[in-house]
């Protein structure tokens, strides 16, 4: 029914008193508090019934954020009254209570409540919000969601949950980020529901015109950031949940896994396999396999006897070992299993509705489940990694299972009345129903082990990957995509749900190469390995119900595709872990839609990744196009955005571009004029199984190494500087120890890289001093300047000094080298 509506008095909208730079209204019996915490930034609580919200409390946004503030000019016109920032307009209607975030400078509206803003359920504690829905609107993230990229159209479920051989349309699955980032009027924003019960989001899928946002209970508490441009909107998310946190560098490299390596004896034979090969390894991960009884924390020893030398001698070869640790607890008394008598002793598992501990069946049979909502407990939890992280050399940690998941029930889930009891900094102590917790359960697990970690080794960071998670979980990890399937369509659409991840924090995540649930065939495992290495996480894993997928299976000649493409990967490491960085400082993802590149570049009027399905930007640079049906072997079409670009195989400059064609709403299909390098163009390429186009856009230098084995290796020789021309051309190169948090003390370098052509053909590349007190491995920088058709004879570098350089008629490149310098360089090319 609809909210209570007392009457008003004359003077207009009655304020019940204002806050610092924020404002308090009551209309509707609704009380509505509006804060600026920044200028950009606005959060909405609305208490119902008459009552104010309820204390502030939250799980993903962070206490500093929720407690910023910034100036606002209150105003009242009539029925309207509002606030201004120095970025955002927010306007109140006292007849219905609808709000409308606006864009100040500009006008254009962000988000406008219908008329009826706001309804309740009938026993008052669930509510529902009606948005309105413009004709141009797209809408992208929500974690990961599995099909299209623009959620327009549909509707979805919060609900952590265990979905094992998902596919396209199953909703929920094993992670919900309640935050989306709006399209609307040629500009983007921000939208984030601080709501951890069960909520949906419904985008103009049952009412055509209205987003409907509704919950089962708690608070209505959100958050409206300005942008305008994605790159704005990710950078506001960052800072009001935390930034991702920064992975070892290790991380990056190529990872093997499998449930279903029984034995120590296959596990050592699966890595010497990958040296044997000459496959650049850096991480073999271990599933349930290597436990005793499938119980946490334990080691079988009579298939995994000596556990410890295999996790030395594989760090020694540089390959760190990776295990999980689920996180239910055998329920198995007087047998001198610690967790169990710990946590007994310590009274730290969820209890049942009656009081008594909760026990269902999981991996190891009958089992507890630890209650992360009390800081206690988390950390008895992370205790528990003492003996594989300090003595044994476990270099991570993988918590799955933790929606959480329940064997043998109907709803996969323990019950919503099983009692938490939350017992944490910034909450009231009290007991809360499993029904609010359920969504931040893995995400506290995943905090509990992050967090653990990070106190037996204060100065290492910690490297932590959950299944289930929650807005906010990015500070303590990765995570992935789940239990997918080998089939094509979850490797077409493992892109958008990569994407999605990216935008709601997670920008280190992954999907499982191959496939987990079935077997890929052997074309399918190659095409997979190769856009996987152009993604966060590149694992290869699999169930213990499926074929072989290692690198090798398919014979020779799909083993070497496979391999030079997770050799290009290590090649790249110097960019990648460039963009690694950005996306810990600055919320930005490594994955990136093509609008977060190209907020302008719209095609028909829809953001340009809804006309180029499948690609994909890799950091800034690279575009990645792989065939948008991936079996398919039918010519396809490529979409260039904007500005030119270069093939990265080659290094040459794309040719044979056409104008692009677009299928326009009167159903004809439309060409666009072409305006040369400013107008987006098509470039057609027949799919072949060795190649993957990837192109790189002009005006970026890459930096890039020698092959290695493993990143624990040295690159030998210079690092390698890819200059491809353009507007604005620019780059930069990121190092540090790789694995410590020294870089937060100043101990990392960081490098600017630009260039500018001028009218004669002539090239300036310029390299800055570098900024930090690191010093990275290489001592020399080779550079390669790509697109350059006439021979350009000599450099001279800053000061005179005149070096030769080599000419390639037919790479039409320049290359020269030369030492590093403590000083900025500047290459004149002539």
């Amino acid at each position: 029914m609809a909210l209570a509506s007392p009457a008003l008095s004359a003077e207009g909208l009655p304020t019940l008193g204002t806050q610092p730079n924020a404002s308090v209204y009551k209309v509707r019996g609704a009380v509505i508090e509006i804060a600026a915490l920044r200028g950009d930034i606005v959060r909405v609580r609305i208490g119902r019934n008459g009552n104010r919200p309820p204390p502030d409390e939250s799980w993903a946004a962070l206490g500093t954020s929720r407690e910023s503030r910034a100036p606002i000019e209150r105003f009242t016109r009539g029925q309207i009254a509002g606030f201004t920032t120095s970025v955002i307009k927010v306007t109140v209607d006292q007849e219905s209570g609808a709000i409308v975030i606006s864009d100040r400078k500009t006008g254009r509206v962000l988000m406008a409540d219908r008329r009826q803003a706001f309804r309740a359920d009938p026993d008052g504690a669930g509510f529902s919000m009606g948005k309105s829905l413009p004709d141009d609107a797209h809408y992208f993230g929500l974690g990961d969601k599995f099909g299209p990229l623009d959620l327009l159209g549909r509707s979805f479920a919060m609900w952590n949950t265990d979905s094992y051989g998902f596919q396209e349309g199953h909703d929920p699955l094993y992670k919900d980020i309640p935050f989306f980032v709006g399209y609307t009027r040629q500009g983007y924003y921000g939208f984030f529901l601080d709501n951890t019960w069960r909520t949906t989001f419904d985008f103009g899928h049952e009412k055509p015109g209205q987003v409907t946002i509704a919950a089962d209970n708690g608070p209505i508490d959100y958050y409206v950031m300005a942008g305008p441009t994605p790159k704005d909107v990710e950078r506001q998310y960052a800072w009001l949940t935390g930034t991702p946190a920064m992975p070892p560098r290790w991380t990056l490299g190529f990872q093997q896994s499998r449930w279903g390596y029984p034995t120590e004896a296959s596990v050592r034979d699966i890595v010497a396999h990958l040296k044997r090969d000459r496959i650049p390894t850096d991480a073999m991960w271990l599933d349930v396999d290597y436990q005793q009884n499938y119980r946490p924390f334990t080691v079988d020893p009579k298939t995994f006897p000596r556990f410890h030398d295999m996790v030395q001698t594989f760090s020694r070869e540089g390959v760190h070992t990776i295990a999980i640790t689920d996180l239910h607890i055998a329920d198995h008394p007087n047998a001198g299993y610690a967790p169990y008598d710990t946590g007994i002793a310590q009274d730290r598992f969820v209890k049942k509705a009656d009081g008594t501990n909760y026990i269902a069946p999981v991996w190891p049979g009958p089992a507890l489940f630890p209650d992360f909502t009390q800081k206690a407990t988390r950390d008895w939890w992370g205790a528990l990694y003492r003996q594989f992280y300090l003595t044994d050399g476990i270099a991570g940690f993988w918590n799955d299972m933790d929606e959480p998941a329940v064997f043998d029930t109907p709803t996969k889930t323990m019950p919503l009345d099983n009692i938490h009891r939350i017992d944490e900094p910034g909450f009231a102590s009290r007991k809360a129903l499993h029904a609010e917790i359920h969504n931040i359960y893995g995400m506290q697990n995943h905090r509990a082990t992050y967090e653990g970690l990070l106190a037996l080794k204060p100065n290492e960071r910690p490297y932590v990957m959950t299944r289930a998670s929650y807005a906010g979980g990015q500070r303590y990890g990765t995570t992935w995509t789940g239990d997918n399937s080998s089939n094509w369509n979850h490797l077409r659409l493992t892109v958008p749900m990569l994407e999605s991840l990216g935008l709601g924090g997670f920008a280190f995540a992954g999907a499982d190469i191959g496939g987990f649930a079935g077997s890929p065939s052997a074309d399918l495992l190659t095409r997979w390995i190769e856009i996987g290495m152009f993604q966060p996480l590149a694992r290869d894993h699999s169930d213990e119900d499926s074929q072989p997928q290692e690198p090798w299976v398919g014979g020779k000649a799909q083993e070497d595709i496979r391999r030079r493409f997770i050799e290009e990967r290590y090649r790249l490491l110097p960019y990648n872990y460039t963009l690694a960085e950005e996306a810990a400082r600055t919320g930005i993802p490594m994955i990136r839609p093509l609008f977060m590149e190209f907020p302008e570049g719209l095609l028909n009027g829809i953001p340009l990744d809804l006309a180029a399905w499948g690609q994909f930007m890799w950091g800034p640079s690279l575009m990645v196009a792989p065939p948008p049906t991936p079996e398919s072997p039918a010519p396809y079409s490529v979409t260039l955005p904007a500005g030119g670009w270069y093939d990265y195989w080659t290094g040459k400059p794309v040719s044979g571009v056409k104008p692009l064609k677009l299928w326009g709403a009167s159903g004809m299909f439309l060409t666009l004029k072409d305006e040369g390098a400013a107008s987006p163009h098509a470039l057609p390429v027949t799919p072949r199984l060795d190649q993957l186009p990837v192109f790189v856009r002009a005006g970026s230098i890459i930096p890039r190494q020698a092959l290695v084995q493993s990143t624990d290796e040295t690159p030998k020789g210079p690092l390698e500087i890819d200059v491809y021309p353009g507007a604005n051309c620019h780059g930069s190169v990121y190092a540090d120890d790789g694995h410590s948090f020294d870089y937060r003390n100043g101990a990392y370098s960081r490098t600017d890289l630009t260039c500018m052509q001028h009218s004669d053909g002539s090239i300036d590349v310029s390299i800055g001093k570098p900024e930090g007190s690191y010093t990275p491995w290489w001592h020399s920088y080779h550079i390669v300047v790509h697109g350059v058709t006439r021979r350009l004879s000599q450099s001279v570098i800053e000061r005179g000094h005149t070096l030769a350089v080599v000419y390639d008629a037919d790479q039409q490149s320049v290359a020269l080298e030369f030492p590093t310098s403590a000083d900025a360089i500047k290459v004149a090319l002539q």
